[in-house]
C-alpha cells in the first residue's frame, strides 16, 4: 500500500510543482496557454504568482510526504492539498460559462481526479497504519 501511496503523492507532487513553477515565473503564459484558464475572470499577474508560489508550498510537502511515506508527513501533506483541490473542483463544477462541452468534461473529470486523490491518499495511510497495528508492527516500521 505504501507503494501505492507513493505514486500518487509523487504525481500531485509533478502537478503541483508543473503548474506552480509555470505560474510563478510565466504567468501570462500560464494564463494564455493552460487550457480553460482563460475561462476564468481578467488576468492577474499578482494572483497567479500568488498562486504559483502556493501550489509550490504544496508541492514541496508533497514531495516530502512522497520521499518518506509516514502518516506525519503524507496526512498534513494530502490535507494542504485537498484544502485547495475540493474548493477548486467546486468552482469549476459550477462556473462552467463560455466552456465547450469537450472543455466541461476534461475540466470535471480531472479536477475530481486530483481533488479525490488527496482524500484517498488520506484513507489510504490511515488503512495502512491501522493494518501495521493490528499486526503488531509499529505504523512507522510498516512504511520504510
Amino acid at each position: 500500500m505504501t507503494f501505492s501511496i507513493r505514486i500518487a503523492l509523487a504525481i500531485l507532487f509533478v502537478d503541483n510543482f508543473v503548474v506552480g513553477a509555470w505560474n510563478a515565473i510565466w504567468p501570462a503564459s500560464f494564463y494564455a496557454n493552460f487550457p480553460t484558464v482563460d475561462l476564468t475572470p481578467p488576468f492577474s499577474e499578482h494572483y497567479a504568482r500568488d498562486f504559483g508560489t502556493a501550489s509550490l508550498a504544496i508541492a514541496l510537502l508533497l514531495g516530502i510526504a512522497a520521499v518518506k511515506p509516514k502518516a506525519h508527513f503524507v496526512i498534513p501533506a494530502a490535507g494542504a492539498y485537498s484544502v485547495f483541490a475540493l474548493p477548486h473542483f467546486f468552482y469549476h463544477l459550477t462556473n462552467m460559462v463560455g466552456a465547450t462541452v469537450g472543455e466541461a468534461i476534461l475540466l470535471t473529470t480531472a479536477n475530481a481526479a486530483v481533488a479525490l486523490a488527496g482524500l484517498l491518499i488520506i484513507l489510504l495511510t490511515v488503512l495502512r497504519d491501522r493494518g501495521a497495528v493490528r499486526r503488531g508492527s509499529a505504523p512507522a516500521r510498516a512504511v520504510r
